[in-house]
């Protein structure tokens, strides 16, 4: 499992003109699900994501997590983090997962972030969305359950 987390003070998604979801102060995560992933691989990357210290502590220095900042979560379906562009011009996207096991992980990952008590708004599966965010930092943070970055 694969995420991109960036630091943002306001972000939405909109679906054909239409608001589904926003936030203020808090992470934009665009989550993808790759082919052999498993619960193991969703609670490495729910657990990184509520606890990454990336929010400022008084002082000024990134020393506080998403749950000690107060902080929710814009979650984005990704597959095209699992696109593979070694070789040749269009990528492959034979390691993503198959689109129903990837909502399924995709919709448990919202589920786990918010028993966590973080206020999560998410994009629609497999929709052609709209992702505007104003990143502070810029911080932007690659998540892998694999470990490879």
């Amino acid at each position: 499992m694969r995420a991109v987390v960036q630091r943002c003070i306001n972000a939405s998604v909109k679906i054909n003109n239409t608001l589904q979801g926003s936030i203020e102060n808090g992470l934009v995560v665009y989550l993808g699900v790759g082919l052999a992933d498993t619960e193991k691989d969703l609670a490495y990357i729910t657990d990184k994501i509520v606890n990454l210290r990336v929010f400022e502590d008084p002082e000024g220095k990134m020393n506080l997590s998403l749950r000690e900042s107060g902080g929710a979560v814009l979650l984005i379906s990704q597959f095209t983090l699992f696109g593979d562009a070694r070789r040749g011009r269009r990528p492959s996207y034979s390691n993503a997962a198959p689109p129903e096991r990837a909502k399924q992980l995709y919709d448990r990952c919202a589920v786990l972030l918010r028993s966590f008590g973080v206020h999560v708004a998410t994009g629609v599966f497999q929709a052609m969305m709209n992702v505007t965010a104003t990143n502070v930092g810029p911080v932007t943070i690659l998540l892998d359950s694999e470990k490879n970055f």
